[in-house]
């Protein structure tokens, strides 16, 4: 037997449109005008810069009005009305009034260049090479990888260069012209470790006492020495702790990615470009968004004239009404677009100048120990907007300040107790374990045991395992990796 009942159900879906709104909200600067530049070329109905001084509005107002010409043009059908309204602005501009006038593009010109490899392959032209010599180096010089290494065993090598380039050798051989590519600059380039990169640019550098001892630490006690047991590598090398230290001063001045070194090809600089600017006027904040998110746009006055060519016309053929929706379709999608950016500038705006007033006085002072604990649901609360907006204009977007560039979700921060029952930012405590690192004795660093101690001396009781994260969210080792001599 077959049983019927009905469910009633509530659910939230955003529409295409608030979807492709929250995707704009989300864009940095530079990623928005990539994203305007492909609308406008994507929809001819839009149209960037400063309208002509007849409206499209006047033009659309001539065309479809409430009158009984438009119903043989099926005006029901089109609905321009809901697309063009009597208190739009006419030229649709969507210029903020609170905007950086810093807006012109700033390129930067890219010298032309050679690639790393060809600047390699060049340099073993100074070389004498016989024909499979100069196959087998051209051959490794094409494994070095960006930071300058030979990650591949030889072993593969010789495969390849057997299946690929057919050259049957052994190697041995392999190892003769890999000791020529390693004379290439820059120096350590063509190692497969980073202790072999180490010992190659050593061995460039005069031998003095200082590099000797150096080199002798790298090729047998290379574990030791990253571990940094430096009692032990006294004991076995038989030498003082000042000339330990000289050696180990020489190593510290070589370059662990001799491939990053090279400059001579083209590179692509990552460029911020900030999305607000901060400023401090007569002792008050004052915030402008980057005039690059506000671009003037209009409907393209040609689609208008080809509206009012379709009212003008007495007979109205299939192919006629078939432009016209499709005209109807692109200034749907061009009005729909020139709100969107309205609205993103907007919550742009309103977003930031609610975390700026939230964290007043550290854009004051620029203390980050007066960063206030502050999390993404302060900021949605008081602009009444959800979570995951403010979390798309704080993630990917940067703020020019008296301070310099900052990422604005690095304002964020959760909230802990000191003993005086006071909430304060992580950041803050943060900032405190960075200063007493930096301010131990390098012979003898403090283990998180003893930060945490120090730290609930001052006023904030973290336990160990807390201190171990805070640290390493600094990217700041343990104790025994910050040791020195």
């Amino acid at each position: 037997m077959l049983k019927q009942h009905l469910q009633f159900k509530l659910s939230q879906k955003l529409s295409p449109q608030q979807i492709q709104l929250m995707k704009l909200i989300q864009l940095p600067t530079q990623a928005f005008e990539q994203r305007l530049k492909q609308e406008l070329e994507e929809n001819p109905a839009l149209e960037s810069g400063k309208a002509e001084s007849e409206t499209v509005d006047d033009v659309y107002d001539d065309t479809y009005d409430d009158s009984g010409d438009n119903e043989t043009i099926e005006a029901e059908d089109i609905n321009i009305d809901d697309y063009l309204s009597d208190d739009e602005i006419p030229d649709y501009r969507t210029q903020a009034n609170n905007y950086s006038s810093e807006d012109e593009e700033k390129s930067i010109p890219y010298a032309a260049g050679i690639s790393f490899n060809q600047h390699l392959i060049n340099q073993l032209n100074t070389f004498y090479l016989d024909d499979e010599e100069w196959a087998i180096a051209e051959f490794l010089v094409g494994s070095v990888d960006e930071s300058g290494y030979i990650r591949r065993p030889i072993s593969d090598i010789m495969d390849d260069l057997a299946f690929t380039q057919n050259i049957y050798v052994d190697e041995s051989k392999i190892e003769s012209v890999l000791k020529i590519v390693q004379e290439l600059d820059p120096p350590g380039v063509g190692a497969r470790s980073l202790d072999e990169c180490l010992i190659i640019q050593l061995k460039r550098k005069e031998r003095k006492p200082s590099v000797e001892l150096a080199i002798n630490i790298l090729e047998k006690s290379f574990e030791q020495f990253t571990k940094k047991h430096y009692d032990k590598l006294i004991q076995k090398h038989h030498v003082t702790e000042e000339e330990l230290k000289d050696a180990i001063s020489e190593i510290e001045r070589l370059n662990p990615k001799p491939g990053g070194s090279y400059s001579g090809g083209t590179r692509m600089i990552e460029h911020i470009v900030p999305d607000f600017s901060i400023r401090i006027v007569d002792g008050e904040l004052e915030l402008s968004l980057n005039g690059r998110n506000a671009p003037e746009l209009h409907v393209s006055r040609e689609y208008s004239n080809m509206l009012e060519g379709y009212k003008n016309s007495k007979e109205k053929s299939k192919s006629q009404k078939d432009t016209v929706l499709f005209i109807k379709q692109k200034l749907d999608a061009a009005k729909w677009f020139i709100d969107a950016i309205r609205q993103r500038q907007q919550t742009l705006y309103i977003t930031m100048k609610t975390i700026m007033d939230y964290q007043e006085e550290y854009f004051l002072t620029g203390d980050e120990r007066k960063l206030r604990p502050m999390i993404l649901k302060d900021i949605a609360d008081k602009i009444d907007m959800d979570v995951s907006t403010v979390s798309r204009v704080a993630n990917s977007k940067y703020v020019d300040t008296p301070y310099g560039t900052k990422l604005i979700k690095d304002f964020f921060s959760e909230a802990m107790k000191n003993e005086q029952g006071e909430d304060v930012s992580t950041k803050e405590i943060k900032k405190i374990l960075e200063t007493v690192i930096g301010d131990e004795q390098k012979k003898k660093p403090l283990t998180d045991d003893k930060l945490a101690k120090i730290l609930k001396e001052r006023g904030y009781p973290i336990a160990r395992r807390t201190v171990a994260k805070y640290r390493e969210q600094l990217g700041i080792p343990v104790a025994r990796l910050r040791k020195q001599i």
